[in-house]
């Protein structure tokens, strides 16, 4: 066997790669019995019994298991999260706020009736309207201004 690792080691140098990258004909094996040169070993290159194996890729079966677990809908906590941070309490304030100052206006203004207020209030308060345009929408297509004024 020590003529083979002498093969081995001769075919990686002429094939400018590591020995484990070597890769030799099992069923050749009687051609590599009396190879004790370089030019033998360069016509064992060229005659295929000898070749150079492929570079190995780095391998998918660690982002095969992520892939599935996050198919499964793990790995989605607010570590794995990128961007803003949304304060979800913050916005709702917000959002309210302008609705409740909007319809306190058209109360005001004697665009609306109470009735109408109170049911449009506890709608906001329900988290029907998306936002104030939301809101004004609603109020069009319902018509629900006394006077059919444009809510401003």
């Amino acid at each position: 066997m020590s003529s083979l690792k002498t093969v081995r080691r001769l075919a990686s140098s002429e094939l400018k790669v590591g020995e484990s990258r070597v890769w030799i004909d099992p069923e050749q094996m009687d051609r590599l019995v009396n190879v004790i040169s370089r030019e033998e070993v360069r016509r064992l290159i060229k005659d295929g019994v000898i070749k150079k194996r492929p570079t190995s890729k780095p391998s998918r079966g660690r982002a095969r298991l992520l892939h599935e677990k996050k198919k499964k809908g793990r790995r989605r906590g607010h570590g794995s999260k990128k961007g803003p941070r949304r304060d979800e309490k913050r916005e709702w304030i917000n959002r309210i706020r302008a609705q409740r100052r909007f319809l306190k206006a058209l109360r005001e203004k004697d665009l609306i009736d109470a009735k109408t207020y109170r049911r449009l209030y506890r709608l906001a308060k329900g988290g029907f309207f998306r936002n104030l345009a939301h809101l004004k929408l609603y109020i069009n297509e319902h018509k629900l201004l006394k006077q059919g004024e444009a809510s401003g």
